[in-house]
């Protein structure tokens, strides 16, 4: 099989293709042979050394991917074989075959081509555990989505949306037009505006009910500012600590340092609420991500949500991939093929 490795930390061009063995799946296991994996931030900050729970160099990230099942394990149903699906992956998923749970490859929604499907597990369980699961997201409660064209952001869109809720976004200006086109209800231009400003004017003061942040830094302070009372914010990233392609450490500490720190007693005072999402950290709890995923496929089948994929790259431009992502150009999920 393929495989895209991280040999040592450092800029995209460090990204290599290596072949390894075929793996072979075990009892509870199927192999999928792999049409598309997902690329996320997480791997970025993986790639510079950033990302304290990915293995150490040389490394193969990735928690997404769809395919086709090939070949399964003792106690599996070889009726499997051949059926098209999307699967979670502890890394690993920048792979042309994977090995996984029985269990974590779930049938795909025959209206999704093989991208679309790589496109949606990680983006779409990260908005709606943090917009549903955690946030209660309900009708008429007002959301700023930061970083509101990426496929984190637009999947918030979609599941907030669904829920009744209205949706600010921050982007950049040459992607308003589209991100109104899909359902934003106002865009702020996080280069030339200020978005606490923004927000309090676009809400007449009142502030937004629900923030997503991924941005970090000094941005978790603005957010929380934005919310209203009952307000909730949702840190689930911190892309400030890597402004451009190389790992610089004063520039991580900078945003370390830059970020605020949230007494109880004020927490209490404002009747406001922070939470701290890694989707990586509920691996160990399958029936939460599962029961999630089964929800959010079901709203595919109901036409209430579909990825975006914004470009497919093969396996030996996965420095190009990472590219997009550094430099913020994407509208939508970013994926490799094999």
């Amino acid at each position: 099989m393929k495989q895209v490795e991280i040999p040592r930390y450092g800029a995209p061009d460090v990204l290599r293709v290596v072949e390894r063995p075929d793996p072979v799946p075990g009892a509870g296991q199927v192999r999928v042979a792999v049409r598309a994996a997902g690329v996320n931030f997480a791997d970025v900050m993986a790639r510079m050394g950033l990302y304290q729970d990915a293995p150490k160099p040389p490394m193969v990230v990735g928690y997404e991917v769809a395919g086709t099942i090939d070949q399964v394990g003792a106690g599996v149903d070889a009726a499997r074989v051949g059926q098209r699906v999307l699967a979670l992956t502890r890394f690993g998923g920048y792979s042309s075959m994977v090995v996984v749970p029985a269990a974590q490859a779930f049938a795909l929604p025959e209206r999704l081509g093989f991208e679309e499907g790589a496109a949606l597990p990680v983006a779409y369980l990260t908005a709606h555990h943090m917009l549903v699961y955690l946030g209660n997201v309900h009708a008429g409660e007002r959301v700023l989505v930061h970083s509101a064209g990426g496929a984190v952001g637009l999947a918030a869109l979609q599941v907030a949306l669904a829920r009744g809720a209205v949706v600010l976004g921050t982007a950049s200006a040459g992607k308003h037009e589209r991100l109104k086109q899909l359902g934003f209800a106002h865009l702020i231009d996080y280069r030339t505006a200020d978005f606490e400003a923004e927000v309090k004017r676009l809400t007449d003061g009142r502030g937004v009910h629900v923030v997503l942040d991924a941005v970090g830094g000094a941005s978790f302070g603005k957010s929380y500012r934005c919310l209203a009372r009952n307000g909730r914010l949702f840190c689930f990233g911190i892309s400030a600590l890597a402004p451009d392609q190389k790992r610089r450490w004063l520039a991580a500490a900078k945003g370390f340092l830059s970020m605020p720190w949230f007494h109880p007693g004020r927490l209490m005072l404002d009747n406001k609420g922070v939470f701290g999402v890694n989707l990586g950290q509920l691996w160990d709890e399958p029936a939460v991500m599962n029961d999630q995923l089964r929800e959010l496929l079901r709203l595919v089948d109901e036409g209430t949500v579909s990825p975006t994929v914004d470009g497919a790259y093969p396996f030996e431009r996965a420095a190009d991939a990472h590219r997009r992502l550094q430099e913020r150009g994407n509208l939508g999920k970013v994926v490799l093929v094999p």
